[in-house]
């Protein structure tokens, strides 16, 4: 059956069949969306783009009606970074090379985020990543710049929607730039979305504008309300909740927003460790929270039982 509610979870993209290979776990999982890193997220080497296997995934998308694709980019850029200048023109460059490699993968977002300021102030790396923006963003690429929600760790930058707001009304492009909701890093930023996320998300329409928010980042926490952390948690798990996430991705403001899973894997360890995703999908579908759904993904190794 095929369910178009914009569900899904992050993805691994790796040799040989890269994107190709993404896709089908995304199939396996029963997902309608998927998010990629093109590459490692902790580094910037990356493969040609005519060896993702492009072709071949985009009919598996089609067939399979998996409409939003939505590349992640790498956490080790920083363009609010003003204390190495080498730094940040390898940032932009390196952004402009992910926006052709989110366009060639027929990605509608990028989720990016904006950066630390270091030993500088908020307000100038917020400068910074407006300036970068302006130099990676061209209006004639056709995949976002979704700016994320930053739990606020560290010396983080884009915790608040001002921020946010902000960096936005700075880029010259805007009609390209949007923003990636990710509700564990909203909340560990200090916004209710447990108790109230009627208000949070009336708070960010009327700071940014609803018409900006183009990507949820669907995530429970490990942490409480303003803790500034981001550790995320499975699925009504944490403490958002169950029935909050619940709302979120049933929200009728947010009905065609990709909505895109990266809670943690689930496992004694590493080596016998499984994806949540089919399960996490299955259970929201539902719309009913399965208390033994960690036991239920470590007996089965994350693969749902045949119907």
């Amino acid at each position: 059956m095929m369910i178009h509610d914009h569900l899904g979870a992050h993805v691994p993209l790796k040799s040989p069949d890269m994107f190709a290979g993404s896709v089908h776990t995304a199939i396996d999982y029963d997902a309608d969306a998927l998010m990629v890193f093109t590459g490692a997220p902790q580094n910037t080497r990356r493969k040609p783009i005519d060896e993702f296997q492009i072709p071949a995934a985009m009919q598996l998308l089609q067939a399979h009606a998996i409409d939003d694709v939505v590349v992640h980019a790498p956490y080790i850029v920083n363009l609010g970074n003003t204390a190495k200048p080498e730094n940040y023109a390898f940032g932009v460059q390196f952004l402009k090379e992910e926006v052709a490699r989110a366009d060639a993968l027929g990605a509608t977002q990028i989720a990016f985020h904006p950066g630390a300021h270091l030993k500088d102030t908020p307000a100038n790396a917020i400068k910074q990543i407006i300036k970068g923006l302006n130099e990676v963003i061209s209006p004639d690429q056709h995949a976002h710049i979704a700016i994320e929600t930053m739990a606020g760790k560290g010396t983080e930058v884009g915790i608040t929607f001002e921020q946010l707001a902000d960096i936005i009304a700075g880029v010259h492009y805007n009609e390209k730039v949007s923003v990636t909701f990710d509700t564990c890093h909203t909340s560990d930023a200090g916004y209710d979305i447990t108790h109230d996320f009627d208000g949070v998300l009336n708070q960010f329409d009327h700071i940014i504008g609803l018409d900006k928010l183009q990507l949820i980042h669907l995530n429970d926490s490990k942490n409480p309300q303003g803790s500034h952390k981001d550790r995320h948690e499975n699925i009504g798990f944490g403490t958002i909740g169950f029935d909050a996430l619940y709302q979120v991705y049933t929200h009728p403001q947010l009905t065609t927003v990709p909505k895109i899973m990266e809670t943690p894997w689930v496992g004694a360890d590493k080596k016998h460790q499984a994806a949540p995703y089919a399960y996490e999908i299955a259970m929201l579908r539902s719309g009913k929270f399965d208390p033994d759904l960690q036991q239920k993904i470590e007996a089965t190794g994350g693969v749902l039982p045949k119907k």
